[in-house]
């Protein structure tokens, strides 16, 4: 039998220009929070407060958080939904003879409205707010990342210092955002090198999220737990695995366990999972 693990991971790379009136590049976090961000943060609330039980784990990645967190970026986030609420009611009353164009521009009218809505009026401009309360409820679980995304195994290559300060100031930041430590990690691109680990247990992380081809060559090597030190919890890695045509689509089929690891693999394309193969570590409780 596998595990089933949803993972979402968040993040865009830092972009904040004050020097410009309009940035273009700022207009990706603007997107990603209305068609992203809030939606998701909304679908997770009902759920709470309907009382569904449901399970679900995020990375958020410092930049993103830095982004989200900026009085700037914010203000400049409601201007754009208000260009955007503006243009649509010209659109509105340019198609109010074509009966599917208007459906549409109703649409977009309504969505950018409760995406303002929710922003200003509930969320007080401040979308981290709200998943730390979806954290506090259990339903969510929010893990770190690195610092800014860096690459780690060209980092570790390089320089080992760069690379463990990516990971410790991830971990510094998360602190700092939701007060705890994080229990688990996002390797960026889901990239791994052997020597990772040292820094990731440095970092109190117990668990983390690798790309099936950190195994290569290396079976075996994460069906148990990686490395155990005095007065620390063992880490585990979860491994996902993209399909054999090369798309991104990662089913993660494994989780972590308290001094246990069990893995699994999967490949899904477009719909099915196949290719299951299961590992129990020694002294598997199941």
């Amino acid at each position: 039998m596998g595990y089933l693990a949803l993972i979402l991971h968040a993040h865009l790379p830092f972009v904040r220009h004050p020097e410009h009136e309009h940035f273009l590049e700022e207009d990706w976090l603007f997107e990603a929070i209305t068609e992203t961000y809030i939606p998701l943060l909304q679908m997770m609330q009902r759920l709470v407060n309907d009382r569904v039980p449901f399970k679900l784990t995020m990375s958020i990645t410092p930049t993103l958080c830095a982004m989200l967190g900026d009085q700037l970026l914010r203000e400049r986030y409601v201007r754009h939904v208000d260009l955007l609420i503006d243009l649509v009611k010209r659109e509105q009353r340019r198609n109010r003879t074509h009966p599917k164009l208007r459906e549409l521009a109703d649409f977009y009218y309504d969505l950018f409205l409760e995406s303002r809505r929710f922003f200003v009026d509930e969320c007080k401009y401040d979308l981290l707010a709200a998943f730390r309360w979806l954290r506090k409820t259990g339903a969510l679980e929010i893990i770190a990342s690195a610092a800014t995304h860096g690459l780690l195994p060209v980092l570790l290559q390089q320089s080992r210092e760069a690379a463990r300060a990516q990971i410790l100031i991830g971990r510094d930041i998360y602190v700092d955002l939701f007060g705890a430590e994080a229990a688990g990690f996002w390797l960026p691109e889901c990239a791994y090198a052997p020597g990772l680990e040292s820094t990731l247990q440095e970092a109190n992380i117990r668990w983390f999220v690798l790309d099936a081809h950190g195994l290569r060559g290396r079976p075996g090597r994460f069906t148990r737990p990686l490395t155990r030190a005095r007065d620390r919890p063992p880490l585990h890695a979860i491994v996902t695995r993209a399909d054999k045509f090369g798309a991104h689509r990662a089913v993660i089929l494994a989780i972590p366990r308290i001094a246990n690891f069990i893995a699994t693999r999967g490949s899904i394309f477009p719909w099915s999972i196949s290719d299951l193969s299961h590992a129990e570590p020694e002294n598997s409780p199941v």
